[in-house]
């Protein structure tokens, strides 16, 4: 009988590994049978998804309370199915809030646990290491220095390497990739990258559209593209964009050729400021979340940056604005200092090179599924 796994993402960029794992896995054992929750790169690599993530992506404290009893009721669906239908393995991918309490129902249940990609423990709510080493039972983190944290605690771990040292590559230049988006050549392209859940392109794109309609309108021309995130609808986006002055250009797929085209990015806090430092474009890190989450995580995150770069190579390699710091005014100097500075490109490739130094071996998809088949064959 083919071996069923089932995988829980439950936001994009967790999805996105998600959707790297199953593809490798599915290239190593084709037969293998793939369920859970996640969203269209799942689906498309091969897995067969019953519950869409879109449903559980929300970031902030506050902001999840408000969501809770939809949450629940997921949570009771996963748990139910589980029971229902016990899978040889379940892999949870990041989202810790969500897949600590359902490590924790699988052990009750007997199912075997691979945690994919780490809850930072490291930053922030570091007594989570010891509910992890009762509820799983096997780690896979993307950073060398995740595996010495787990290793000093006594939890199984392996260190299958950031997936994105392999996957982050276009074969475009930025004046192909402008025009195959039909962007004008001679005028400068700015990203707004307003992150993947609905919470945080709310509280960042419009603050990121004003400080783009002060450029235009105090410095000169310039041309917007803003990716919409798996599990975003278009017309949720439109409603921000809708009459405004600015040349908008929205684009679905095609991730890193979008990030190529431009000039330079504002992007909210997440994996994908390591996919545009890793092709190179000059950016900033932005994040806001409610004042109530933003007081209770100031108090709670024990390290000194937010940004994934700025983590990983434990320097402050990208600026950060955050939380008070994200008005129109800021965003536009910051800006227009990537777009003027004179070793801009120059700045962008020694980052590129310490970002991906810093991320550890490659391979890290393939790497990941011969550790999911070497635990089922256990």
């Amino acid at each position: 009988m083919n071996k069923h796994i089932y995988i829980v993402a439950g936001e994009a960029s967790g999805e996105a590994h998600a959707a790297r794992l199953v593809s490798a896995l599915k290239k190593q054992q084709p037969a293998i049978y793939i369920t859970g929750i996640g969203g269209e790169k799942m689906r498309a690599a091969g897995a067969d998804i019953n519950i869409d993530f879109a449903e559980l992506a929300v970031m902030g404290l506050v902001e999840v309370i408000k969501r809770y009893p939809k949450i629940k009721g997921i949570f009771n669906q996963v748990v139910a199915e589980l029971r229902r239908q016990p899978p040889d393995l379940l892999i949870l991918v990041d989202y810790p809030g969500f897949n600590l309490k359902l490590a924790k129902q699988a052990k009750k249940l007997g199912i075997k646990v691979l945690y994919y990609i780490s809850p930072k423990i490291w930053a922030w709510r570091a007594g989570r290491i010891e509910q992890i080493k009762r509820d799983v039972d096997h780690m896979a983190v993307l950073f060398p220095f995740e595996q010495d944290i787990y290793q000093a605690a006594g939890v199984a771990v392996t260190c299958v390497g950031h997936p994105l040292v392999d996957a982050v590559q276009t074969g475009l230049t930025q004046k192909t990739a402008r025009e195959k988006f039909a962007l004008d050549k001679a005028v400068r392209v700015i990203g707004l990258f307003p992150g993947s859940r609905r919470s945080e392109i709310s509280a960042l794109l419009p603050v990121m559209l004003e400080a783009a309609e002060r450029i235009q309108k105090r410095h000169f021309p310039i041309q917007i593209v803003i990716p919409q995130a798996a599990g975003i609808d278009e017309t949720y986006l439109q409603q921000f964009v809708a009459g405004s002055p600015l040349r908008i250009s929205i684009i679905k797929d095609d991730f890193y050729e979008v990030i190529r085209a431009c000039d330079a990015i504002v992007a909210a806090s997440g994996t994908v400021t390591l996919e545009i430092a890793l092709i190179g474009v000059p950016h900033f890190i932005t994040y806001k979340v409610s004042p109530w989450s933003y007081r209770i995580l100031k108090r709670l995150v024990k390290i000194p940056y937010v940004g994934l770069c700025n983590i990983v190579t434990q320097q402050p390699v990208i600026k950060e604005l955050l939380q008070d710091e994200v008005t129109a005014v800021r965003l536009e100097q910051q800006l227009m200092d990537l777009l003027t500075h004179p070793q801009r490109m120059q700045h962008a490739e020694q980052i590129r090179q310490q970002v991906l130094n810093a991320l550890g071996p490659s391979g890290g998809a393939d790497n990941a599924a011969e550790l999911v088949l070497r635990l089922l064959s256990k």
